[in-house]
């Protein structure tokens, strides 16, 4: 009788200990099943249309399209197109793209090299451009970046020779300078004796500017351009000496100016700067007048250090007079592709703007190693 009841009472404790087994099991199940549940609504992008990787430009759109798996109501998708800077798609006034019920989107967008699609929050403010990738963080949901499909199409240009290099010279339209502007191949060309042209032209409804860029990064070294008499160019005509990298976000795009305008302010005193980007650090733009006739203006760039000169006549000889010298020692890019580009453009201007057609002459380009 007394093993029967101690039979009796394992039998019984052993039942309790399955029970409880079956009872943390299913909770286990329960919880993990709730825990997977909740990880599948954690938001996802998916791109389901990429537009071609390509020089960006006001000529050309494409469709992107994606879905996002677990958003919530009032959130939307923001495209940005990477072409030197990340810019916002379609335009920056309408910045948004809507989610459908069936959880897809798709908008219009300008090409580039890449594209981000951003989960925002209601009440997220778009900035019109990005120097690097967007990411995560505050109203911003969730990012999605794709490269664009294809091998890179490139901008078309033509070919010109200046001062013993190679040179292209845009065809398409741009919006340096903040106003969208057509860059016509005719705008560039070099005369019998070598020196280079740069003209802005009227058109119909336009003006129509120049934009030649190096064909290859030449890294450290002094850069030395002769440029004649810019005097008579008018405060809106702007002449843009630059090294820029398309792919050197994490470094403002590597961008040293040498630039020769009044910003389309006819009072202002100064009409040619230095600067280093990023222009809004302290001590990063250099202003001062540059006097009439042929001067030489030279940027002289080493690890850590560019020092800018400006010297009358045609040399940048040790006796030639100086007219201006800079040198920076903040936020000075290492090599990587930067181009030097030379732009003759005009920007927008409500006090002084654009009357006439303005040209300018460089004599010529010197590269020092």
């Amino acid at each position: 009788m007394y093993r029967g009841h101690v039979s009796h009472n394992i039998v019984h404790g052993r039942l309790k200990m399955v029970s409880a087994k079956a009872l943390l099991l299913a909770a286990c199940l329960a919880l993990n099943g709730c825990q997977s549940h909740r990880a599948d609504r954690l938001p996802a992008i998916e791109f389901i249309k990429v537009p071609p990787a390509a020089q960006g430009g006001k000529e050309k759109i494409e469709t992107i399209a994606g879905r996002v798996v677990g958003a919530r109501p009032g959130q939307q998708i923001v495209i940005y197109a990477r072409s030197g800077a990340w810019w916002v798609q379609p335009t920056v006034a309408s910045p948004f793209t809507p989610i459908r019920t069936d959880a897809t989107w798709s908008t219009e967008t300008h090409l580039g090299y890449e594209y981000a699609a951003l989960l925002v929050d209601p009440g997220y403010s778009p900035p019109p451009t990005m120097d690097l990738p967007p990411s995560k963080g505050g109203p911003i949901v969730l990012t999605a970046i794709a490269k664009g499909l294809g091998p890179t199409i490139l901008a078309p240009t033509k070919p010109l020779k200046f001062s013993g290099y190679d040179w292209n010279v845009r065809t398409i339209a741009s919006d340096r300078g903040g106003s969208a502007h057509p860059y016509s191949g005719d705008n560039a060309w070099t005369d019998s004796a070598g020196a280079l042209h740069l003209r802005i032209s009227k058109t119909s409804d336009d003006w129509s500017c120049a934009e030649v860029v190096l064909n290859r990064s030449l890294g450290y070294g002094t850069y030395v351009l002769t440029v004649r008499d810019a005097s008579h160019l008018e405060p809106a005509a702007v002449l843009s000496m630059t090294t820029f990298d398309e792919w050197g976000g994490d470094q403002y795009y590597r961008e040293m100016d040498i630039e020769v305008s009044r910003w389309g302010d006819a009072s202002s005193k100064n009409n040619t700067e230095y600067l280093v980007e990023p222009y809004f650090h302290p001590g990063n733009v250099f202003q001062f007048i540059a006097p009439s006739g042929t001067l030489t203006y030279s940027m002289q760039w080493e690890a850590g250090r560019a020092k800018f000169k400006t010297v009358r006549g045609n040399s940048p000889s040790p006796g030639a007079p100086v007219i201006s010298e800079r040198e920076f020692t903040r936020g000075i890019p290492s090599p990587g592709q930067e181009r030097l580009q030379l732009f003759f453009y005009v920007v927008a201007s409500n006090k002084n703007p654009l009357q006439h057609d303005n040209e300018v002459v460089l004599e010529k380009f010197e590269y020092l190693p």
